[in-house]
């Protein structure tokens, strides 16, 4: 047993990305997790070719990779996949294809879509607007190469595709092997009815999850709080799971660096005691 873990970015963003694939190598990492938010605050999808082609050398550098793209629709400001409003809606459209090819251009695999308030549900034909979204994002990952996961989030942060049930019927109903989704724990610890560990021995074989986030309930690092991962890991393993698993704290004590290297020690640990 031995997982292969890569940081979410935004963990330790207030260093220069080259520091910070520097860190993630040093602790063990496979590669980094991309906020685009941590790149351009107002910007992000039309970062410059020198921009991308430096972020990649910067990784590979370091003997690690920029594994993928989560947390996508923070910056800029106003987008929504739900609204009815004409120009936010191509603007948002436009927005995620572009960042599709971000990914692509970056060697990213997969690309996370939380984004909680970029999704609520308030009037009729929002959920159908937000699913004819991933049915666009789905056909264009499909071009780039890469996966592009609908994140269940609990039902405290957002009103749609609120469980791995509810996302993994709307990604069957469109039916493309490119839009799949994936389990968060912290997410999934708060909104389903099922623990983690049955989630992905339910749902790993069924081909629907093609990623997962490491998180505890607290918000923070796995080892920082009440959750035991021990479960979790063994259910990984006892499925077959090759994809990455991506630590993805929201509070980083004492700071960001040592929540990084306290989560990967945690988790070796419980891998070796598991072999």
């Amino acid at each position: 047993m031995r997982f292969r873990y890569t940081l979410c970015n935004e963990v330790v963003g207030a260093l220069p990305f080259a520091n910070q694939c520097a860190l993630a190598a040093g602790l063990g990492y496979e590669g980094l997790e991309v906020a685009p938010f941590t790149l351009d605050d107002e910007a992000p999808h039309l970062l410059p070719t020198s921009l991308r082609s430096g972020m990649r050398a910067a990784a590979r550098e370091e003997g690690i990779e920029i594994t993928g793209l989560h947390w996508l629709l923070l910056a800029p400001k106003g987008l929504s996949i739900t609204s009815a409003d004409a120009a936010v809606r191509r603007r948002t459209l436009d927005f995620i294809q572009r960042i599709i090819a971000l990914c692509a251009d970056l060697g990213g695999r997969y690309l996370v879509h939380g984004s909680p308030y970029q999704r609520v549900v308030t009037a009729d034909g929002d959920a159908g607007r937000a699913e004819e979204a991933m049915a666009w994002a789905g056909e264009w990952a499909a071009g780039a190469g890469v996966t592009y996961c609908l994140e269940p989030l609990a039902a405290e942060q957002t009103n749609w595709a609120t469980t791995v049930a509810e996302a993994a019927a709307i990604t069957s109903r469109i039916g493309n092997p490119h839009l799949r989704t994936m389990i968060d724990t912290c997410a999934a610890g708060l909104g389903e009815s099922e623990s983690v560990a049955a989630l992905i021995e339910r749902w790993m074989p069924q081909g629907v999850l093609a990623h997962v986030h490491l998180n505890d309930r607290n918000r923070r690092a796995p080892g920082q709080g009440e959750d035991r991962f021990a479960p979790i890991l063994r259910a990984l393993d006892a499925s077959g799971y090759q994809g990455l698993c991506g630590l993805e704290p929201f509070e980083y004590l004492p700071d960001g660096a040592t929540s990084a290297a306290r989560a990967i020690g945690y988790l070796r640990g419980i891998e070796e005691v598991l072999a």
